[in-house]
């Protein structure tokens, strides 16, 4: 059956029963990962369920583009994983809801583009250290409460929860080598939950860990204290899981562009994201971001309308008002398994292939930030680490770069030609490059080659056109932009600025 939808600003014709199985498929697979992901981060199951309805309902509508499958992803509630076990759920809510905010300011400035500036050497390190921490965070399924302390699960228990682990992850692995058209990862949970039934096998169910039974997602204003402390607490998580969902978002949107040779609409998405999100933290969700893996379900399955989306957001909700009670039932060794097989597909193998060809710096960065995430849990502060890092070392190698090449023409008059760019980090050497005392009356500096980056290099041809002043000489600064001469104190008889080819790029204030 084929129609036509019009949702807002695309219309186009559509098959409602390719786009009605997608949708289907979708929420299948999206249903364990939210349900693994909240679990994970000690939030209640029904958080992530409700994320998943209200990320895939709000972009499935208003995103940037059709085909994109939004939910609770893991990559951003593992920024929020330190700040759930220090300061709560609320403080939780308070910071998906900043970080919406965040999301919108970024699409209504057309600021998405900037998001692409964090360095692949620390997206590798964050993306490691988020399968080291998914996968180091299962082991917690091996252990159990007696008589109050937590131990390590023994003898039968240990072999039944080993046994449909590992059941699960060979269902994952092996079943893509015979069909494509079924989830792997929801035929596995199916398989190990049929079998846990059929043998009344006594193992660790969702119910052991939170109900997952509710209604409608409920307004709920995030109980915290509105300060200026509170802000200071949640800022740094907003900050990070806004980037990374965006990061992830707009990585997304370009695949889809690619297989659907089709153009979404980045700032769109941002706005559809922050709002998603915004929502969240109002209506008792965990918050999240486009998920890569339903994506691709979701085209594979032959969905290219908005419909898709909106009947998996529709079918998680139906799920929550409906078939709970069957939802609790399900093995937590399954979501383990498949939580496992997550952290496998996370992690970025070819970053072991490249290491011995990247640079020592890019290394350590990647490194450095995958401890971080580890030891400490915290994805904020190895980001935010990882940037500051990779920020000074680019400065410190663009100070380098910075050199004079020297001439004397026929009149005496002496060339300073100047390579490499003139910013704070590069004006000290670029200072000791003028032999002020012995040059000619007349100096020739030329910017042809160079570019004055900022404040910092403004102030350095102050005080170095200062010097040639002092010493009655005439200096001609050649090829500066606009920008630069009129933000240069010394500009009087002593200089001339050759206007010629002149760049037009403005100077960093």
């Amino acid at each position: 059956m084929k129609g036509y939808l019009n949702f807002f600003d695309f219309t186009q014709k559509i098959d409602y029963k390719t786009e009605i199985l997608a949708g289907l498929t979708v929420a299948m697979t999206m249903m364990p990962e939210s349900l693994s992901f909240s679990i994970l981060a000690g939030l209640p199951p029904l958080v992530g369920l409700y994320a998943a309805f209200i990320m895939g309902l709000v972009t499935a509508i208003f995103g940037g583009r059709p085909g994109l499958i939004s939910g609770g992803a893991g990559a951003t509630v593992i920024v929020l994983i330190a700040l759930m076990q220090s300061h709560g759920i609320e403080y939780v809510f308070a910071a998906v809801a900043l970080a919406g905010v965040m999301q919108i300011l970024v699409g209504v400035f057309k600021l998405g583009k900037f998001v692409r500036l964090v360095p692949q050497p620390v997206m590798y390190g964050f993306v490691n250290g988020l399968a080291v921490v998914i996968f180091m965070s299962q082991l917690e399924q091996f252990k159990t409460v007696v008589n109050g302390e937590t131990t390590w699960l023994t003898g039968t228990p240990l072999l039944i929860m080993a046994a449909l682990v590992l059941l699960t992850v060979a269902i994952i692995v092996l079943l893509p080598k015979f069909t494509e058209a079924i989830p792997p990862s929801l035929v596995a949970i199916l398989v190990v939950f049929a079998v846990v039934w059929g043998f009344n096998i006594d193992t660790k169910t969702v119910r052991d860990i939170a109900s997952v039974g509710g209604g409608f997602p409920p307004f709920h204003i995030p109980q915290v204290p509105l300060n200026l402390a509170t802000l200071q607490i949640i800022f740094p998580y907003a900050l990070i899981m806004g980037g990374v969902g965006l990061t992830e978002g707009l990585l997304t949107l370009n695949l889809v562009d690619e297989i659907t040779a089709t153009r979404g609409n980045g700032n769109r998405e941002c706005i559809a994201q922050g709002s998603a999100n915004i929502l969240n933290g109002f209506f008792y969700g965990m918050g999240g971001c486009p998920m890569i893996a339903q994506t691709l379900v979701n085209l594979s399955a032959g969905a290219r309308a908005r419909l898709s989306g909106i009947i998996a957001a529709l079918t998680i909700l139906t799920i929550i008002l409906v078939a709970a009670p069957v939802i609790e039932l399900v093995p937590m060794a399954a979501l383990t398994g498949v939580m496992i097989m997550v952290a496998i597909g996370t992690f970025e193998w070819i970053s072991f292939r490249i290491i011995n060809k990247m640079p020592k710096q890019d290394v350590f960065v990647g490194i450095l930030v995958a401890a971080i995430t580890i030891y400490l849990h915290n994805l904020a502060l190895a980001v935010l680490i990882g940037v500051i890092i990779s920020a000074l070392v680019f400065a410190w190698e663009s100070a380098k770069r910075i050199r004079a090449h020297k001439s004397v023409d026929a009149n005496g008059v002496k060339t300073y030609k100047i390579y490499g760019p003139l910013f704070f980090g590069s004006v000290a050497a670029f200072s000791e490059k003028f032999d002020v005392a012995i040059d000619p009356q007349e100096v020739i500096i030329d910017f042809s080659e160079s570019r004055v980056a900022d404040m910092s290099g403004i102030d350095a041809l102050n005080k170095i056109t200062g010097r040639y002043q002092k010493a009655g000489k005439k200096v001609l600064l050649k090829h500066l932009s606009p920008d630069c001469r009129r933000l240069l104190r010394n500009a009087g008889d002593v200089i001339e600025v050759n206007i010629i080819d002149d760049p037009t790029y403005p100077v960093a204030i």
